[in-house]
């Protein structure tokens, strides 16, 4: 098969859209607190959102637009129980992404937005579950389309993550200095590495926390409402 007959055009565009939400996401949060220096932590945050929000949406558009361009790798759809591999692992992964729905209102900017130095509940697993449950969701999802396409997004996501864990680390240091260090001694960037170490200590009562109970429900609407979200998608010329 010639190199020109699969790798389509879309295969760029997605690197280019990637690598423009990563400096714009990255940068942003960099500039952080310069800009709350200047224009407050509030406004600072609207900021943020209205330039990342807008460029996580054309990304997902577009991957659900163009998910099977590109080289089949392989094919193991039809193999039973693979679809209940994949939500289980997608639901996992919005287990490790659920920090952000803990302060909701901070991230809607109705209270001030702060940075927080965490060292309970999931972070005791990993000091970055972000990073974690992008890679988990990026293996379900290439595992179930196994297109280039799809392998090329989410190697772009894992390196995008990869660097954040540096970038969020280097940007705790400079705020809390030997506080994180601390901290950072106490936890570990792969998950249950601190735990077999005897560095840390699971308290599976810090779990318990009515943020939990939004992400089981936010898993049950998008398993919903996936096929109707792909639907919309391809109504939109992306």
């Amino acid at each position: 098969m010639k190199f020109a007959t699969w790798l389509s055009s879309s295969h760029l565009v997605m690197a280019g859209l990637l690598l423009g939400f990563a400096i714009a996401h990255s940068g942003l949060a960099a500039l952080r607190p310069w800009g709350e220096k200047r224009i407050g932590a509030r406004l600072y945050r609207v900021l943020f959102a209205l330039v990342s929000l807008p460029l996580a949406v054309v990304l997902i558009i577009y991957f659900f637009n163009h998910r099977y361009d590109g080289l089949q790798l392989w094919q193991i759809q039809g193999t039973p129980g693979i679809q209940t591999v994949v939500w289980i692992l997608s639901a996992i992964s919005f287990l490790f992404l659920y920090p952000a729905t803990f302060n909701l209102l901070e991230i809607a900017a109705i209270q001030k937005p702060q940075v927080h130095l965490f060292e309970t509940g999931i972070i005791r697993i990993t000091r970055h579950p972000q990073m974690v449950g992008q890679v988990i969701w990026c293996i379900a999802h290439t595992l179930w389309i196994g297109t280039s396409f799809t392998l090329l997004t989410s190697v772009g996501l894992v390196l995008h993550h990869l660097f954040a864990v540096w970038h969020g680390d280097r940007r705790l240091l400079a705020r809390y200095g030997e506080a994180f260090e601390v901290a950072k001694a106490r936890t570990s960037v792969i998950p249950f590495l601190a735990i077999l170490q005897g560095r840390q200590t699971l308290k599976w009562e810090e779990f318990v926390r009515p943020a939990y109970l939004g992400v089981v429900g936010f898993v049950l609407l998008l398993w919903w409402v996936h096929p109707l979200l792909i639907q919309a998608a391809g109504n939109i010329a992306l």
